[in-house]
């Protein structure tokens, strides 16, 4: 093997795991070899084309996957420099500290985390510092725990936003800013001149043509390569299979596909941060003599216990126009632990990126046409104020993805749907209160057509960390029991998923390990 084919670190996937990593290790100036898959996301036009984006799914993976009864579909996935990050909506929450002890739902138990917020605390401060997140503390009575407050001011909400969140303040509830990577710079609500961010409405779920959102690749491996010539990135890169050595303790080559040729790369330590469905997957692939199930999968568990939160996407009509364009600046947590009617978490509420009338057309949904007959789909659009919704899924063996001969398979059994439907019941309440009208409409489109199985923006949980080898696949390092040299730092190691938005706590757990990592080095 050529000398500069050996790398200390070997780091597979740009997303917030492995991005964020990368950004971290550069810094030791040792030799980091950073693989994506994919290329960087083209800057264009289509960018913020809401057709493009939405309706013809211009930028997620054309692959094929196949649900346990047989059905096809196509997984929310994409594969370029920053992963996933490239399209998400960019806010940055930290799990509850009551997250990381057992939660009790009507489907079973959401089990405990082996490591606290404690322990996880002062890394969330440096993962939002590092991803410019916006916030306020103290609004939230959810919130954990917090030794510093937010580094950057939070968005302003717009006219039609701020009208919401005092109606909901005078109804005794308590909304609160959403805390948002972003690199905004503003005055009185205006974007000055030289932010990168402009505060259009074409920022949540498109990517950043303008490359104001924080993502991986913005917030962590463009400013690493700058600064570190140690730091090497291979883009159009497709991790086969990981090689090990014959006791199968050690992973000796990293077999990287390019083009029409393979090629294989050795680290001392390999790093593996696809998200949690393809980390799943390149294991799976990785099966040899020693690891005949797949490699560290001698658990059973490589694959299994997936979790991707009920997430639902609804549409209200406001009875005034709502003309506002960054439209993702407010949340509610007042039933996260649960409700005077319920016992149960029912989860979170958040503002989404605003509709426009192309997005409404191609959702086809005839519920518009029963409530409001006459009305076309720009006056829809004008009107809509759009809500995400997030309820905590739990981590059963059955749900798990794995290769079904050459097929990949996602099965997928719905847990804990009913805190979903009665957290709509409660925004469905709030917002006959708020002069809107009472009616949502799901909106199918946002996050891939078909957000029950294809909707992965938030998959976690298939290689769950903890201390004992017969029952997780990671220790309490992220490192897999069996093997001496590799890691594990996507959603993959999560026990249980909360219901926030799980990016904040992967680019937290990146940095937590990269500690550990640089103590092995020495550096």
């Amino acid at each position: 093997m050529s000398e500069n084919r050996h790398y200390d670190v070997v780091i597979i996937g740009s997303g917030p795991g492995g991005g964020t990593m990368a950004w971290r290790l550069a810094q030791t100036g040792k030799r980091i070899l950073l693989l994506e898959r994919g290329d960087y996301l083209p800057r264009e036009r289509e960018n913020w084309d809401s057709q493009a984006v939405f309706v013809e799914a211009r930028y997620q993976a054309p692959e094929t996957w196949y649900g346990a009864d047989g059905s096809s579909f196509h997984p929310g996935l994409h594969y370029f420099v920053g992963g996933n990050s490239k399209v998400y909506g960019s806010v940055l929450l930290r799990l509850r500290e009551k997250d990381f002890f057992e939660v009790r739902h009507p489907d079973g138990i959401s089990p405990e985390w082996p490591l606290k917020y404690d322990v996880f605390e002062p890394y969330y401060q440096a993962a939002e510092e590092l991803y410019y997140v916006h916030g306020l503390r103290g609004e939230d009575p959810t919130e954990p725990p917090a030794a510093k407050p937010y580094a950057y001011p939070p968005i302003t909400h717009e006219p039609r936003i701020q009208e919401l969140f005092d109606g909901l303040k005078r109804e005794g509830h308590h909304p609160f800013h959403l805390p948002v990577g972003v690199r905004l710079e503003e005055r009185d609500g205006k974007p000055l001149p030289h932010s990168a961010c402009i505060r259009c409405d074409a920022f949540d779920g498109y990517p950043c043509i303008t490359n104001g959102k924080a993502d991986a690749q913005i917030a962590c491996v463009d400013p690493a390569l700058a600064a570190h010539p140690n730091l090497t990135l291979k883009t159009k890169s497709y991790v086969d299979r990981l090689l090990t050595d014959p006791s199968g303790r050690t992973v000796t080559g990293v077999e990287v596909r390019r083009g029409s040729a393979t090629e294989t790369f050795t680290g001392d330590i390999v790093v593996v941060a696809c998200g949690a469905l393809s980390s799943a997957l390149l294991l799976l692939r990785s099966a040899s003599d020693a690891h005949p199930h797949g490699l560290a999968n001698r658990s059973g568990q490589v694959g299994r216990n997936y979790m991707r939160h009920n997430n639902s996407t609804v549409l209200a009509i406001s009875r005034t126009p709502n003309p506002t364009k960054f439209q993702k600046t407010l949340g509610l947590n007042d039933f996260y632990f649960g409700a005077d009617d319920w016992e149960f978490p029912l989860g979170h509420i958040q503002m989404v990126g605003k509709s426009d009338g192309v997005q409404i057309h191609g959702e086809g949904l005839p519920g518009f046409l029963q409530w409001f007959p006459e009305k076309p789909f720009d006056w829809l659009a004008k009107h809509s104020l759009d809500f995400w919704l997030t309820t905590e899924d739990l981590p059963i063996p059955e749900n798990r993805i794995f290769y079904d001969g050459d097929k990949v398979r996602l099965d997928l059994k719905q847990t804990n749907e009913e805190a979903l439907h009665r957290l709509k019941a409660k925004l469905r309440d709030l917002c006959g209160k708020l002069d809107i009208h009472p009616h949502l409409f799901d909106r199918s489109l946002y996050l891939g057509k078909d957000v029950p199985i294809g909707g992965t923006a938030h998959q976690a949980g298939t290689l769950r960390f903890g201390p004992d080898p017969a029952t997780s696949v990671l220790d309490l390092d992220c490192k897999a029991h069996e093997l001496d040299n590799l890691y594990v730092t996507d959603a993959s190691f999560f026990p249980s998923i909360g219901a926030v938005n799980p990016t904040l706590t992967i680019i937290a757990n990146a940095l937590r390990v990269a500690d550990h990592i640089i103590g092995r080095l020495g550096a």
